[in-house]
């Protein structure tokens, strides 16, 4: 099994120190819900951001939407070679039943979204095709117990993509993709990383890495 881990993903609710801000007051207001209900987006709140720690690399849901759908439709993940996680960079981890079907329009994702982070599993009743719990990527990696963690870095260690693919294909790896628009791994998150490659010489959007990897362990195991 390869698992592959949305890290420090822009993905959170609202948070109280910005809830009074007009941006997100009035956004709020137009959906019907509480300010801490709705999910932070850079596009909608940039104004209330800028006030936040680390606000640059927030307030990005759709880089996780469209590197999930990405992932899990993948033929992968059909042929139940693959676990998907997102880690969040307030350090909370969804973990994904590969059975899952995202829905393919962002405002509905958004939706889901936020029933998740408030309910903490969806569906809420039954079994759970999504649960979010409160761990640090260090606690999730624990748990999966990987062969060897990788942190796809464009400052990492440049590598020929089929090849290594081959030799991740024989083991249980953790592959490390960040979910921010802009900057590095945090410190204690990229030290958890036993490795750290670069696929290509230019920076690469998250979903672009999470598939061309995706493709190249397809490669490697005959699936494709």
């Amino acid at each position: 099994m390869i698992s592959m881990i949305i890290a420090e993903a822009a993905l959170e609710t609202v948070p109280a120190e910005i809830a009074d801000h007009p941006s997100v007051r009035n956004q709020a207001a137009r959906r019907g819900k509480a300010a801490g209900q709705i999910l932070l987006d850079i596009s909608y709140h940039y104004a209330a951001m800028k006030s936040l720690r680390n606000w640059e690399r927030r307030g990005r849901p759709d880089i996780t939407f469209i590197t999930l759908l990405n992932l899990l439709e993948s033929p992968l993940n059909y042929e139940g070679h693959l676990a998907v996680y997102v880690h969040t960079l307030e350090d909370q981890v969804i973990s994904m039943d590969p059975r899952v079907k995202l829905p393919r329009n962002y405002s509905r994702f958004v939706g889901l979204m936020e029933q998740l982070l408030e309910e903490g599993k969806i569906p809420p009743k039954g079994r759970p095709l999504m649960v979010v719990s409160r761990q640090s990527l260090g606690d999730l990696l624990a748990k999966i117990g990987p062969s060897r963690t990788v942190a796809l870095t464009e400052r990492g260690k440049r590598i020929r993509l089929g090849e290594y693919c081959r030799q991740l294909a024989k083991e249980s790896p953790a592959i490390l993709i960040g979910g921010f628009q802009r900057g590095e791994f945090l410190k204690k998150d990229l030290d958890l990383a036993g490795e750290r490659v670069s696929i290509y010489g230019k920076p690469l959007d998250a979903w672009v890495a999470a598939s061309e990897m995706a493709h190249g362990l397809e490669q490697a195991l005959g699936i494709l």
